[in-house]
């Protein structure tokens, strides 16, 4: 069973400074500040640490030089074009292009997820550039679980383009939450206009909320479920950043993205790390309940197609065989 599995889905009051192991959530105590969220690594600055300490993401300018990005953006560009085929590879649509006309390229295609089968843009997963900053969130072991390149559509007119606010660990069966960190680099330079993130500082405090599909006029997209309760008055921060920028933020901090008012494209691409040492956890029955069940639904003829009864797997089992150990720079 693994093994054909493997096919289908392969094919988180002291002054002296403690470093505490990679799955800890514990609180780090440097001086007078006590840090939970990030681990004694010299990479970033104290003011770095307190800032994402205090609000739950902190963005890094320039971090991927641009000739790299181009090379993401080719290999998205052959996918959609049909060129090379990635054996996992999810592909999205908007909810407004699958209700019309099929346009075979670039134009179709909003997201593609769990490229971790393409060494090509895998290969943003293991940039030093980007793992050296990981390793502060999760410890020194590093696997990539869940890896995205969004291509944000103009917007058709029924503000589809939109991400609703919601919580990443909303979608995640593992744990501890505080070892786990996504990173998230701008292709193009990225604004209001063509809806860059917008996030609710200091939310990665809170607890995992109850998410739901908003209900929008003009439909949602596949799996943009939204935070359902949270306080509207709650202060937001619009992300603007140019090519190469990336952010870097935690699985609880409530975030989405406005709809794109231009007549192009915005691309981003990203991943979710976690620590090596990370817990999986049985979500049946729990406030992620609901998502379990649905992505048994997405995959459930993929795998009857290919002889697998669904009803013998986990979320683990489907989490596992889509992550990836990182292989880590050398020192």
């Amino acid at each position: 069973m693994a093994e054909r599995l493997k096919t289908i889905f392969g094919h988180l009051n002291s002054d002296a400074v403690i470093s505490p192991s990679p799955a800890s959530s514990g609180a780090v105590h440097s001086g007078l500040q006590s840090f939970r969220y990030t681990l004694d690594n010299p990479v970033l600055s104290y003011e770095q640490r307190k800032f994402y300490e205090d609000n739950g993401y902190i963005v890094i300018r320039n971090l991927v030089p641009k000739e790299k990005l181009d090379v993401y953006r080719e290999r998205f560009e052959q996918i959609c074009r049909r060129e090379v085929e990635i054996p996992g590879l999810t592909i999205m649509r908007d909810v407004a292009i699958a209700r019309s006309e099929f346009v075979p390229g670039e134009q179709a295609v909003t997201k593609l997820q769990e490229f971790q089968n393409d060494d090509i843009l895998f290969g943003y997963c293991e940039l030093p550039e980007i793992i050296k900053y990981v390793q502060t969130f999760t410890g020194k072991e590093v696997k990539a679980m869940h890896t995205m390149l969004i291509n944000k559509p103009p917007d058709p007119g029924k503000k589809t383009s939109r991400h609703p606010l919601h919580q990443d660990l909303h979608y995640f069966p593992f744990r501890p939450a505080d070892r786990v960190v996504c990173s998230w680099t701008a292709m193009q330079k990225v604004n209001r206009e063509n809806g860059c993130l917008v996030v609710l500082p200091g939310t990665h405090k809170g607890e995992l909320l109850q998410h739901d599909y908003p209900e929008w006029e003009g439909g949602v997209n596949k799996m943009y479920h939204g935070v359902r309760d949270f306080d509207p008055n709650a202060p937001r921060v619009h992300l603007p950043m140019d090519t190469g920028d990336t952010v870097f933020f935690h699985p609880l901090l409530i975030h989405g993205s406005g709809m794109n008012k231009t007549k192009g494209f915005r691309k981003s691409i990203s991943c979710h790390y976690a620590s090596a040492d990370i817990n999986y956890i049985d979500v049946k029955g729990s406030i992620q309940d609901g998502v379990e069940k649905e992505v048994f639904e997405m995959v459930h003829k993929k795998l009857v197609a290919r002889g697998v009864d669904p009803t013998k797997l986990t979320m683990k089992d489907l989490w596992m065989f889509k992550s990836r150990d990182v292989s880590l720079p050398l020192n």
